[in-house]
């Protein structure tokens, strides 16, 4: 076998997933030398991941591709909402979906995951400063004191590879995280699931909504996902096996009730057990998880390609100031506080709302059999849609931990308005921040040479808002109450100044939180 020796990256990535992509993409936009290996040689086919979320979208403005993945996604229809229903698909509580979240972006977003791929790996594949090494299969690596060495074998023969840092993206099956022993943190849903995804051929009468149902005789659910495909899960019962489940016979039958068969196509189906679990540990040495290598959650909320994206965020603005000299190791050590506590609330919010069909569908055999019912868990009635869709605040890391709480701004992503300049120009306001650190004041400030030089360091902009016009959306209330507002390259608001938080102590908060590298 020829062995072709490949060296001198900066971050190698293994997994050309959703998430991978990503990853790549950002790393290469911060300037890093990005090698990816994929094993398959294409993107797959059928759809898995059906929602993205609009701060995802956000991401990919520096990039200059926001638009065009929005363009991507299934624009709002009317009346479109979520919640849950009884077992005759009576609604019982839930929310309408928004025209526009925070992000500046529809919040949430039905999308057809091998279209949305397509496009992210063939911007991977074509940016100057990502090599991508497709229908290879890492077969061994081994960790550095300086960088992580790869080898992987594919149909052209073998590599050698190396890199600075490893980030693995190769799924729940991760063999990166075999190999290092990592165990997972089970966070008790374990049940089979068929899901069903179809395409419409015809005309029908299917609601545009996300329904839980929460039958006694059988949880499931239902997604009106992108035009023209719909998808079913449904919950398997005792005794019943995923072979005869996924009998197209069975799919039949359990859609009859929903729409005629010849109205659609079956486009897959498949049994899947529904995991909750989060890695014990997201870094060893050079090496970080990511995605569903570090993290698995039933869909009920859709976040489970969400959090993975949001996990190659977090690294895609660390990484480079680490290369650039800026910041010491220790930063990297702040990715899993912020993203291992977060994929936590998540993992478990989607739990509570399993459950919570559970818990409902339970008291509606009771009512008819004439019973009482059993009480409704608060903890889990939380889980419900209509109680925030965005993502829960950091409460440790790069962020100032002793300002963050449920009602504040802190820890929590800065909300992108649609602003109007003094030229009459309108735009998202994270067009003004691009890749970088913001500083949002309204009005002039003073800074000492030591907050400059942070400034200059980490290359924070500072944007004065006094000249801006709010024409959706709205500006951080501390900002407007004259305070300032500290934002991470990820839109994470770091923290702000206040009556005991000067702007100087601030910006040397975020100077030790990052280990900001003295210039001298």
């Amino acid at each position: 076998m020829t062995v072709t020796a490949d060296h001198g990256f900066d971050v190698a990535i293994v997994g050309l997933g959703p998430v991978g992509c990503l990853g790549a993409i950002l790393f290469a936009e911060a300037g890093l030398n990005v090698v990816a290996i994929e094993r398959d040689t294409g993107v797959y086919t059928l759809p898995r991941a059906v929602s993205l979320d609009g701060e995802i979208i956000r991401a990919l403005q520096p990039a200059g591709l926001a638009e065009a993945v929005n363009q991507m996604m299934q624009p709002l229809r009317e009346d479109e909402r979520a919640g849950f229903a009884n077992s005759k698909r009576e609604w019982l509580f839930g929310g309408t979906l928004a025209s526009m979240g925070s992000n500046g972006w529809q919040p949430a977003n039905m999308f057809d995951q091998p279209e949305l791929e397509t496009f992210l790996r063939a911007h991977a594949q074509s940016h100057p400063r990502v090599t991508t090494h497709i229908g290879y299969e890492v077969t061994e690596f081994e960790t550095h004191p300086e960088q992580v060495s790869l080898h992987a074998t594919g149909s052209r023969g073998d590599l050698a590879l190396s890199a600075k840092y490893l980030i693995a993206c190769d799924g729940a099956s991760s063999s990166i995280r075999k190999t290092l022993g990592i165990h997972w943190r089970d966070l008790g849903y374990d049940q089979d699931w068929l899901v069903v995804d179809v395409e419409m051929q015809k005309p029908h009468d299917l609601p545009n909504e996300v329904l839980q149902i929460c039958d006694p005789k059988r949880i499931h659910t239902y997604v009106a996902t992108k035009d023209p495909y719909r998808r079913w899960e449904f919950q398997l019962n005792p005794g019943e096996t995923a072979e005869e489940m996924a009998e197209t016979q069975t799919i039949y039958a359990l859609l009859d009730s929903w729409t005629p068969r010849d109205t659609y196509r079956i486009r897959r189906a498949a049994v899947y057990q529904f995991h909750a679990a989060v890695a014990s540990s997201w870094q060893q040495g050079r090496v970080f998880l990511a995605g569903d290598a570090a993290h698995q959650t039933p869909p009920f909320l859709g976040q489970g390609m969400n959090s993975g994206m949001r996990d190659v965020i977090n690294l895609a603005w660390k990484l480079p100031l680490i290369f650039r000299g800026v910041c010491d190791q220790s930063l990297l050590e702040t990715y899993q506080a912020e993203r291992d506590a977060h994929a936590h609330d998540l993992v478990l919010w989607a739990v509570e709302l399993g459950y919570l069909m559970q818990n409902l569908a339970d008291q509606e055999a009771a009512a008819a059999a004439g019973e009482a019912a059993p009480t409704v868990r608060k903890t889990v009635r939380k889980s419900g849609y209509g109680q925030g869709r965005e993502q829960p605040p950091i409460r440790s890391g790069a962020v100032m931990v002793s300002q963050v709480s449920d009602e504040g701004a802190t820890g929590y992503l800065l909300a992108q308005p649609l602003v109007r300049d003094a030229a009459g120009k309108v735009f998202r306001f994270d067009d003004l921040l691009g890749p970088h650190f913001g500083l949002i004041t309204n009005g002039p400030i003073s800074l000492s040479p030591a907050s400059q030089a942070v400034m200059e360091m980490l290359e924070i902009r500072q944007i004065d808002i006094s000249g801006l016009k709010v024409e959706r959306g709205k500006f951080p209330e501390p900002a407007l109450q004259g305070e300032c507002v500290l934002v991470r390259p990820d839109r994470l608001i770091f923290g702000q100044t206040n009556s005991t938080t000067s702007l100087h102590a601030l910006l040397a908060a975020l100077a030790d939180a990052v280990g900001l590298i003295s210039l001298h």
